[in-house]
């Protein structure tokens, strides 16, 4: 799915820049030219994402986000400032801000930052249906033991590593329910990883020589292809 993001800048050519930007990255963007426009496009529509800039004619950023908060969203909110004093920044994290870029910022620590929100907000929605997790599970044909790092299978043991592990537990307390790649990087390796998907790929291409019984047999572990990976708890 498309994320939508939401950019509030009253400067043409940064506004048309940032439209630019991120909709070359294959994001939808919606832009507002002041406060006021980011408050009317807010209330008529749902957002993945949104950029403030802070000074801005009518309604600042600052209570663009205040508002926002006040009515229980928890869409990411990323300000974008000349503001260069830590009192400002901090202004604005108290005010429910997830992240800041000070300008002027490059290309790349945009994209990075907009690509972590994004994974760390997919993943936040999708924790908060997890199933809590016992020591040892079921996960496959496998038994985890999640104090010995251990996959077991016809009794045959096999050390997990953190990473394996990691990848296992969220399955688990995920059964049933899609996970985008961004999801699972975002649990495993942190919001603040920044490599490509290759690696997630190859960890779960481990996991499941650990887990799955021999073909043919099904696996514990479904791939989406062009979305992510699924659990399916049951006989495998």
């Amino acid at each position: 799915m498309i994320a939508k993001l939401l950019i509030a800048e009253d400067e043409t050519p940064i506004r048309l820049g940032l439209i630019a930007t991120l909709e070359s990255e294959g994001y939808g963007v919606t832009a507002a030219a002041d406060g006021a426009q980011a408050q009317h496009l807010l209330a008529q529509e749902k957002f993945d994402l949104v950029l403030l800039d802070v000074m801005m004619p009518k309604v600042s950023g600052y209570d663009v986000c205040r508002e926002l908060r006040a009515s229980g969203s928890r869409v990411p909110v990323l300000f974008l400032t000349a503001k260069t004093e830590e009192i400002d920044k901090v202004v604005g994290l108290k005010l429910g801000a997830d992240d800041y870029l000070t300008k002027p910022f490059g290309v790349h620590e945009l994209l990075a930052r907009v690509e972590a929100l994004l994974r760390r907000s997919r993943m936040s929605s999708q924790g908060r249906d997890a199933t809590p997790l016992p020591e040892t599970f079921t996960f496959g044909a496998a038994t985890i033991d999640r104090s010995r790092f251990s996959a077991t299978v016809d009794g045959k043991v096999q050390a997990l590593t953190a990473r394996e592990l990691r990848l296992a537990e969220t399955f688990a307390a995920h059964a049933g329910q899609v996970l985008t790649r961004d999801a699972l990087l975002n649990a495993v390796w942190g919001i603040n990883y920044f490599g490509t998907t290759r690696t997630l790929d190859q960890h779960v291409a481990q996991l499941r020589r650990k887990v799955d019984a021999p073909p043919p047999a099904r696996s514990a572990i479904t791939t989406l292809h062009g979305v992510g990976y699924r659990h399916d708890p049951g006989p495998t």
